[in-house]
């Protein structure tokens, strides 16, 4: 949501041509083709095509692929969401009067059965005229059938109808080796246990998370004092009840290029966060005050990520602020934080401005060793990409890497750094949609639906806009909000899982491209949580230096697949890889074959390593 109140001037300097990667289409397109085949002809190469397997309409998705940096053509992300039989819409509001209606989406990848496809799960919510008329939304969950196809399994698993569902993350509280799973909602949050039989419980009450009773956004279990017990943070946005709603348009903070909007997050109070420590009995205690972590401004808080961002071994905590400065909390490992938001240059851009953060993206753009970070902001502001420097300093890259600018004009929600053609490099994906329906009807270039940004890493710290070169799909306008993504089909080929406010998802698959080797790795802790979050993986192949972390939460409110997957580029075989445990133990592994999936569980290395079966469909 929006830092400062958007002007008519504003609306105006985007009409003028803010938002590049549309209004240059054209030229763009045209000097695409006129490098894609000079440069070849200048280096003796030919431009290599790819043909796509699935039948597709005259003219759809036949478009030019995008050279990468080394002439290779860049996977088309193809939407394949009907050819799986997902057939979830997301409710929403025609003209979203509250902000409440505006922000839910979060989609989670969770392998509730443990056999070893991932499965997705879409939260759904209601409007504020069905919640004052007693009427719920069906959230959906959705089994991987191994064939390309998913089946609804929600009323089976008990998991259909939790709460005004905002978003959820994947955990495994009880330490019992599988995945639960924790839906955010408007009115605090659900736990639902994994009964191991393809069922859930709900045990809010009985964990001790029933008296969580706010507006909850972004949660993500990891374990921060290393008892070997996930330990859960929720953030919360605002103090907003149906009671007392606030009327559409009544004020200036509910104006929006002189048009009247919903109102919020600004001239609302916000919600403080929570950490709850994981007692290790099936229960949690709210340790927020005495950790240091309890948002006492109440600032608007969204997604929150854990990460050892300063690399000493010990859990940090960043949380992502609407419209306010974020928290990057530095652990010290026995329980206790401190706010280094402001001293590592993470609490706000590199103009000193608070930004309207949403979604949090980590990864190791840069191959050091650490993890950088990407917030998604509103459209007067640009996402921003803080390079990690170490020693929990932050620099903001936006500009020098061209995010900034491309990135301008466009809401942002969910976020991810992802190795869609698996070179080794992770490149930016995001996902875009406004808040306000009436921005339509503004004289400018804004549209309550936009479409997705891609971004190749040029492995020098730079990104390219090559968004209009991927495929048609991604250009779609859409209202998105959450953003996930997970090797579906188990073929080494990382899918998107795109929520949107409105309507359907869409699944996005990348064929084509060049044939580049990939690497799998899925974590069990057994001193270390059983789910083995936060643990690492750092991998050599060649001249590729190569750092993964199992994650819980993440995006906007959404959850990643936990296994760990490594694009290799033409390299056959990882050199070495280094497994950095939550507990502190360091195990290594040498001479690893690639195209394979390795389980690997602590103090045991490799339990099992596979390839993709034969019989197993590379595309549904």
């Amino acid at each position: 949501m929006s830092y400062r109140q958007r002007t008519s001037a504003d609306a105006l300097a985007i009409a003028k041509g803010t938002r590049g990667p549309v209004q240059g289409f054209v030229a763009l397109s045209a000097l695409y083709l006129i490098v894609l085949f000079l440069i070849p002809a200048v280096l003796g190469q030919s431009p290599r095509s790819s043909r796509r397997k699935p039948a597709r309409k005259p003219g759809s998705e036949r478009d030019v692929q995008v050279a990468n940096r080394v002439g290779e053509p860049y996977p088309q992300l193809v939407d394949i969401t009907q050819s799986t039989g997902i057939q979830f819409e997301h409710l929403s509001s025609p003209e979203q009067k509250f902000i409440v209606e505006s922000m839910s989406g979060g989609v989670a990848v969770v392998d509730y059965d443990r056999d070893g496809w991932p499965d997705i799960y879409f939260t759904n919510a209601q409007t504020v005229d069905m919640a004052l008329h007693g009427r719920k939304a069906r959230s959906a969950l959705y089994h991987n059938n191994h064939d390309g196809t998913f089946t609804d399994v929600s009323d089976k698993a008990g998991v259909a109808y939790p709460c005004w569902a905002m978003g959820a993350s994947v955990g495994d509280y009880n330490n019992d080796g599988w995945p639960d799973l924790l839906v955010t909602c408007f009115g605090g949050v659900v736990l639902y246990r994994n009964n191991r039989d393809g069922t859930f419980s709900d045990v809010t009450k009985s964990a001790g998370l029933g008296n969580d009773s706010g507006w909850a956004t972004g949660a993500a279990f990891g374990d921060y004092n290393g008892d070997g017990w996930a330990d859960l943070f929720i953030a919360h946005y605002v103090d907003f009840h149906l009671e007392s709603l606030p009327v559409f348009g009544s004020r200036e903070t509910c104006k929006y290029v002189g048009i009247d909007v919903q109102c919020g997050p600004r001239g609302l109070n916000g919600s403080p966060d929570n950490l709850y420590r994981n007692n290790g009995d099936g229960t949690f205690t709210d340790v927020s005050q005495a950790s240091g972590v309890a948002d006492p401004e109440h600032r608007y808080g969204l997604t929150a990520v854990w990460s050892d961002f300063d690399n000493d071994g010990k859990l940090d905590l960043l949380v992502a602020n609407d419209s306010q400065p974020n928290y990057l909390y530095r652990g010290n490992g026995a329980g206790k934080f401190s706010d280094t938001g402001f001293s590592s240059g993470i609490a706000l851009d590199e103009n000193g401005a608070a930004q309207a953060n949403m979604g949090i993206a980590i990864g190791d753009y840069l191959h050091k060793g650490r993890m950088s970070v990407l917030l998604s902001h509103f459209d007067n502001e640009y996402a921003t990409l803080y390079r990690n420097d170490g020693q929990m300093r932050f620099t903001d890259e936006s500009d020098s890497s061209g995010i900034a600018q491309a990135t301008r004009g466009y809401v942002g929600w969910g976020d991810v750094f992802v190795d869609f053609g698996n070179d080794g490099w992770q490149d930016i994906f995001l996902v875009n949609g406004h808040v306000y329906p009436q921005v339509d009807s503004v004289h400018s270039q804004l549209r309550y639906r936009e479409p997705k940004l891609l971004f190749l890493n040029e492995r020098n710290g730079a990104f390219k806009n090559i968004s209009a070169k991927a495929g048609l799909a991604i250009q779609i306008p859409q209202v998105g909000r959450g953003l996930a993504v997970a090797d579906l089909f188990n073929d080494g080929k990382l899918e998107a899982i795109v929520e949107n406010l409105v309507g359907k998802p869409m699944i996005l698959r990348p064929e084509g491209g060049p044939p580049n080797h990939w690497i799998s790795f899925q974590l069990e802790g057994l001193k270390s949580n059983r789910l083995a979050l936060n643990a690492r993986v750092r991998a050599a192949a060649g001249d590729l230096l190569l750092l993964g972390e199992v994650i819980s939460g993440g995006s906007y409110l959404s959850q990643n697949d936990v296994r760990i997957h490594f694009g290799l580029g033409r390299h056959k075989r990882v050199d070495k890889a280094i497994i950095f445990w939550p507990d502190g133990r360091v195990e290594n592994l040498t001479n690893l074959v690639a195209d394979h999936f390795y389980f690997l569980r602590e103090g045991a290395g490799i339990v099992s390593s596979k390839l993709p079966r034969a019989g197993d469909p590379k595309r549904p």
